[in-house]
């Protein structure tokens, strides 16, 4: 047990060197450009200025409403805790896990070995598995009531633009991680290599949320899109999808291949949200312990 809190201890006792590091470019274990807080943010400009120039909904604000929280949403979620918090502690759960199959003897759950190929065939294979398992992993927030009730933070935008990509409860992060872990330890994939498919993916999460319209012509049936993903964060849905339509992050492809693809119209000016958004919390510390509290929950539905 001493080992797990030395680990823990250990994890966490870099935290501001690394965030100082991160800010000033002062590291040596990687290339400069591999900065997830500048990438963070010179992606974030780029939609910003992308949203002021040539916005979708017109009527909306330049500074739409929570445009602010999201955007603390977006260093919370996506550096803060993903990078931070959860990395270090699942340090700590890797090693239990690991520890807790070596009972069994097994000291390597690689049943793929792929690092012999070439680089890029392995980050394509990173991304198609990430975001296969990712699909499942949303579908079920919406269709697990419990999960769901985390997952409303999400779904508590009113007006859509890029900071509310990273709008979401901390407790997704954990089902996803968690969920995702062991089939790519399968397959033997490093942490540097999350780094290409993480901003890829980043990227493309950011112009699902935007402001902005662009016809992709045959690619939406690949790619997610505004359009396409305006209709997974509708108000109201037919009765025969109230769990959801659109579970795509980053590919729209598996939507088609299963069914729960639905574009009716271009939805441009449709409600967002879901029934009773009206009464949800509406500041950051209120919406992070959401989904706890089986009485709040209960009044928000």
């Amino acid at each position: 047990m001493n080992r797990y809190w030395e680990l823990a201890r250990e994890s966490y006792s870099g935290y501001a060197n690394y965030i100082w590091n991160e800010i000033t470019f002062q590291y040596d274990y990687k290339p400069l450009w591999q900065n997830y807080f500048w990438g963070l943010i010179l992606l974030s400009v780029f939609f910003f200025i992308w949203e002021w120039v040539r916005p979708w909904r017109k009527e909306q604000p330049k500074f739409r409403k929570d445009f602010w929280l999201d955007a603390f949403y977006m260093f919370f979620n996506f550096f803060l805790f993903s990078l931070i918090v959860f990395n270090a502690l699942s340090d700590v759960f890797v090693n239990l896990f690991n520890d807790f199959l070596g009972i069994f003897g097994l000291t390597n759950v690689v049943a793929l070995k792929i690092e012999t190929w070439p680089k890029i065939a392995q980050l394509f294979m990173l991304f198609i598995i990430r975001d296969f398992i990712q699909w499942w992993v949303h579908r079920l927030l919406h269709t697990s009531p419990r999960l769901w009730e985390f997952h409303k933070v999400h779904h508590s935008v009113e007006q859509m633009g890029f900071a509310a990509h990273l709008r979401y409860h901390w407790m997704e992060t954990i089902v996803y991680r968690t969920i995702e872990y062991l089939p790519l330890a399968m397959i033997g994939f490093g942490i540097d290599d999350f780094f290409f498919v993480h901003m890829f993916t980043l990227a493309v999460g950011h112009w699902n949320h935007a402001n902005i319209n662009v016809r992709l012509g045959f690619l939406k049936y690949i790619f997610n899109n505004p359009n396409m993903h305006m209709w997974h964060h509708a108000h109201d849905l037919p009765k025969e999808r109230r769990t959801g339509v659109n579970f795509g992050l980053t590919l729209s492809l598996w939507d088609y291949i299963f069914g729960t693809a639905y574009i009716p119209h271009s939805g441009q000016n449709i409600k967002l949200g879901f029934p009773g958004v009206q009464k949800f919390p509406k500041g950051f510390w209120r919406q992070v312990s959401y989904g706890f509290n089986k009485r709040n929950n209960s009044e928000n539905k």
